[in-house]
Formats: C-alpha cells, structure tokens, sequence
C-alpha cells in the first residue's frame, strides 16, 4: 500500500488546521452559510436533507486494519455507529455535527486518510479495479497509476476549480472492472505492438441527466505521456467547457458537440506544444510508487488442502459462498473474497462499527492486512488462502456477512436516496430492501444466475442505474414518488445504456414488477448458463414491455 510522504503529511495536517479555524467562524456567525459552502466543499463535507454529510476519500478503494479501524471508531465517537460505502469507492458519514468535523478530519490524518477533493468542482477520487494486483489476467497493477494520478491531481492549481466535478477510473485488465467507459476519462493498461505496456485513453463517459458512453480518444498512449496527456485532455476541457449551465457542464457534453474526431485534433494540439518536461513525472517517480504496490510474498499452494474441500462438502452454506464471493488469484492457493454488504433485508453498503472491526480483524489475519472497497458496494479481501476460507467465512458469519449473493439479484446497488439527501426526488434504500427481501431464497437467487439492479433516487444517478441489468430511477410525479425501469445496461467492456422500458411505476409496485421481470427472464432465456443480460440482447424490449404493461392494463 501506498504511505505518505512528509509532503502528504504536512499538507493534511495543514488542511485540517485551516479548516478547524473556518468551522469555527462558521459556527460563531463570522461566515453565513454561503461563505462557508465553497470551503466545506473542499473538505468533503455536504449539507444534506437532515445533517451534514462527510465523504472520506478511500484512494482507488484500498485500505488497511488500522484505517478500517479508525472509520470504525469514527461511526463510533461522532455519528450513528456505521458508514455507508459507496459507488466512488469511499465511505460517508450522515450524521456528524458541524462542530466534530475538524476533530474527525484529525482523527483520519493520524491513519493517513481524508476528505479532500471528495466533493466539489475538481478531480475526484480516482477510482480502479478492486481486485488489482490479485486478477490472473492483469497486465500492470492499475494502483500505481491511479496513484500517481493522485499526486498530480491533489489541489492541481489549473483544476481545482473546474466547471464540474471529473471522474478517473483506471483498469488494468482487458475484463474491465471498473467502469472506464462511464468516466470523463477511463483509463486501461494495453500492450502495444512490441509488447510495452502503455495505455488505452477514453474520454467523455458519464451517467446522470444526460448518460453517455466513453469514446476512445488514444488506442495507446506510452507510459511515461500520461500526465502531459491528461493534462492536455483537462486543459481543452477548462477552456471550451461550458460554465454558464451546469447540467451541460461536464467534459462528456463538450465531446459530444464537438465530436470526437475534433476533440481529438484539440488535445494532440495541445500535447505537441505544451511543455511536455514540466509536467511529466520526476524520472523513477513510477518505480518509486509501484514499490509500495509490491505482491505480498506469498507461499505458492499447489493444490486445495484436504479441510477445505472437507469443510465444503460438510457445509454447503460455505460452498455455496466460496462460489459465489471467492475470485481466482494469481498465485495458486489463494482466492479473493468479497464481503457482501448486502445481506438479505440490509442497507446496500452500509456497515456498523463491529463489523468494521471484524472486517479489520480479517484482514489482518488472513489477508496480509488489506481490503478493497468496490464501486459495488462490497468489501474485498485480496489474498486469502483457502486453507483459511472457511474462517474467514465463520468470522463473517459472525457478524451477518456470509451473504453468497456477490453479482447475483440481492447484490444491490443503491445511492441514499431521500432517506438522506437534498437531491433525491425518491427513496432507493426501502425498494433495496423490499426487492432483496423478495428475493432472499438462496437456491431462487442461483437459479436466476448473475444480475445486476442499480437503484438511483434522482436524476444525477449516484446508483449507477443507467448501467444496471435492471436500472431503477426514482422520480417525483406530482408529488407522488414513480420509477423509470430500464433494461439492458452494463459496467463492463462491453458497456452500454439501459433502455427505458415505458412508463413509471409506483413506489408500491416495485417487488412485483421487478418479479415479473424475472419471470419473463426465466421463461425466455435459452439454458440455465444464458444470463439475463444475454437474454435480453437476444430477444430485445419487447417481451418486457408486452407482459408488463398488458398486465397493467
């Protein structure tokens, strides 16, 4: 894992310092709100429909026992007992009160954690594949890159104040796991034609209001280009991105208007003569980082020890939770295991102070002390051998995480929805519930096979409903909440955009409809290994839409 350098250090803890002095002015009067507003912004800190709201950035989702303790201990001390991960890979508190915040932000220095750059109109949290470094097909472990991304981005004076919030996400395998392609710019680590590792540039990705698909700007960009690169890209985007609208404001609708072809010519313009030198990373300064991203050394296990084929065949809540949340890893003998914060009737990637702890605990036994946090909502423990599984699964158990529904119809995506936010137009954590509920049969969950439901409370879509098998849109129709279903969408390499299925429906409507559409699923599909989203690309809208709304009618 990555450690910081004094710079780091003395930069957080100086931040913290300037915004302990800003609280303090806010809450005696000397800044009214909309003062305060931009500075609280900077420090990741929203006013949302009930309290304040903290975002603590958690870098390309990785993390230790001790910082995964301290996000415990600050559930804990200063809010309700529990966090909510999220899609950006980090964690929100929704109840701190003003006057703690400056003594959180603290608290996550001494752990070399915080909040900076996590809202506002500038380069969020870069985000990556949650199993890096651990996927067997992996090129380059994308961490380094993000990493870097990092350090050139944190408080870049040219793009700390751009027309809208900017998106990284970075993969290092051809089976993206990381949504690139629904980024302002994704990023994947490609072989050219002599074998060198360099890099496949998209740009203009998106969800929200207007969703769109990332366009291939670069087929191969060389390594040590990147930063000039991107900079270029950020560059032509502050000067012809428009800022008198904000809903037209980010870089996708610049590179739709302009095309892509024309956005191109605009960037290499920009690459070509802009002082490349400056802006390129220090000679070493990537070999420097990618030693803090080493392999763990671990013992290569030939093959599957006798206990845990025994604990296996002695459990089958066990085996069906290895096949399910257990994932190849490069070295023989080990898996990656997804932690579910998903159980049955639970708020999709919430999770409480003990189970923090216990997750903590996990890693620190058995995983070589990391974790991931994945843009679904999960938790991940990378290098896990299997002679240990079954008490890591124990543990889990433990404290109500042993859900073997990774990927399947429980494994919800859902944003807060109007249960916490300012913006949200409709709930999506009760219809979270409700559907997983619906669908709490195990043996029901593995006979309907790998399907995604992404669940977003309004328009801006923080529930990445527009790429979910089944998408779900919460809206307010006369004061009254109503749900756009769409079907068809995807994070992968093979990214697309759901389509709506026609009109909305009621808040009440939701468990059976979502029901129906599985039944229809069920009936069409071709085999019990076609996948819903296979089945629906075969056959299309139309047998969706005929059985429900002939039902309806």
């Amino acid at each position: 894992m990555y450690r910081y350098d004094e710079f780091d250090r003395r930069f957080v803890d100086e931040r913290v310092a300037e915004f302990r002095d800003q609280v303090e002015r806010r809450l005696t009067g000397a800044l009214n709100e909309a003062e305060f507003k931009p500075l609280r912004l900077m420090n990741g800190l929203y006013l949302q429909l009930h309290a304040y709201m903290l975002r603590v950035a958690i870098p390309y989702g990785t993390l230790n026992g001790r910082q995964m303790r301290m996000l415990a201990h600050i559930a804990e001390t200063w809010d309700k007992g529990y966090g909510h991960f999220t899609t950006r890979q980090n964690i929100q508190y929704n109840w701190p009160k003003l006057k703690d915040v400056p003594d959180i932000l603290e608290a996550l220095a001494t752990v070399e954690m915080h909040a900076i750059q996590t809202s506002g109109n500038c380069i969020r949290n870069i985000t990556s594949d949650p199993f890096a470094g651990v996927a067997p097909e992996e090129i380059e472990d994308p961490r380094i890159t993000a990493e870097l991304l990092r350090q050139w981005s944190s408080l870049h004076p040219e793009f700390t104040y751009l027309g809208r919030k900017f998106k990284f996400a970075v993969t290092g395998s051809e089976h993206d796991r990381a949504a690139i392609k629904v980024h302002d710019i994704g990023i994947q680590i490609v072989r050219g034609e002599a074998g060198e590792v360099g890099y496949r540039v998209l740009v203009g990705g998106g969800m929200g209001r207007t969703p769109m698909i990332a366009k291939e700007l670069r087929a191969f960009l060389p390594k040590a280009d990147l930063l000039p690169y991107v900079e270029a890209i950020l560059r032509v985007y502050n000067l012809h991105g428009r800022r008198d609208n904000k809903y037209k404001a980010r870089i996708k609708i610049l590179v739709h208007e302009t095309g892509i072809d024309a956005f191109r010519d605009q960037v290499e313009r920009e690459f070509a003569t802009m002082d490349r030198a400056a802006v390129t990373a220090p000679e070493g300064e990537m070999e420097r980082i990618a030693a803090y991203f080493a392999p763990p050394e671990l013992t290569e296990k030939p093959s599957a020890p006798v206990a845990f084929e025994r604990m296996k065949t002695l459990d089958p809540d066990f085996a069906q939770w290895v096949e399910r949340n257990t994932s190849a890893h490069r070295v023989p003998g080990y898996v990656a295991a997804t932690i579910s914060l998903k159980p049955i009737g639970g708020v999709p990637g919430d999770a409480t102070a003990e189970q923090m702890r216990a997750m903590a605990d996990l890693a620190e036994s058995y995983s070589v002390d990391e974790m991931r946090i994945t843009h679904e909502q999960n938790v991940v423990l990378p290098h896990v051998a299997l002679g240990d599984l079954y008490k890591v699964y124990r543990g889990l158990a433990a404290i109500g995480l042993e859900a073997p529904n990774k990927g399947l119809v429980t494994d919800i995506i859902a944003c807060p929805g109007l249960d916490y936010c300012a913006l949200a137009t409709a709930r999506s954590i009760p219809v979270a519930q409700a559907i997983s509920k619906r669908f709490a049969s195990n043996k029901r969950q593995r006979e309907i096979g790998p399907l995604s439901i992404k669940i977003s409370g309004c328009i801006n879509a923080c529930g990445h409903h527009h790429i979910g098998h089944i998408g779900i849109l919460g809206l307010d129709k006369a004061g009254v909440e109503n749900y756009q279903i769409t079907l068809g969408g995807e994070s992968t390499e093979d990214a697309a955009l759901g389509q709506r299925l026609g009109p909305g429906f009621g808040y009440d409507e939701l468990p059976d409809v979502i029901e129906k559409i599985v039944d229809i699923y069920l009936d069409l599909r071709q085999g019990r290994r076609e996948t819903f989203l296979q089945t629906y690309r075969r056959v299309g809208m139309e047998p969706f839409k005929e059985a429900l709304y002939a039902t309806a009618d």
